[in-house]
């Protein structure tokens, strides 16, 4: 069974920087692509930022160079640390995993419940 808790969104203002984390269980990094997607009022899902099962790790190109996707294995937790914030980067947050090797177009199998990151 995997379960995915985030925790750090919140509010910011542009230009700032927040920490998104993801507690994870059932889903082993070895075997289990990891991501982080968003979806804002109005508009479609999007795939943040992915880490397959080898480590090769993806950023979309709205986030790339701000955002940094990792893993902390030993307390099994997937990280998003995001700078350089912008309105545009408000929406809700959820990490995501799905039970295979390498991840593809941002789409998972399971999803947490989400975080809210707003950016005024």
């Amino acid at each position: 069974h995997v379960q995915l808790v985030e925790s750090g969104g919140g509010s910011v203002q542009a230009g700032g920087s927040l920490r998104l984390s993801c507690a994870a269980s059932g889903a082993t990094a070895s075997s289990y692509c990891l991501g982080w997607i968003r979806q804002a009022p109005g508009k479609s899902r999007e795939g943040v930022a992915s880490i397959d099962s080898d480590g090769t790790i993806d950023y979309s190109g709205s986030v790339k160079g701000r955002f940094t996707i990792s893993e902390d294995n030993a307390k099994n937790l997937l990280v998003l640390e995001m700078n350089s914030l912008q309105p545009e980067d408000t929406a809700m947050y959820y990490c995501a995993a799905s039970p295979v090797p390498y991840c593809y177009g941002g789409i998972f199998d399971y999803r947490g419940q989400g975080t809210q990151v707003t950016v005024s």
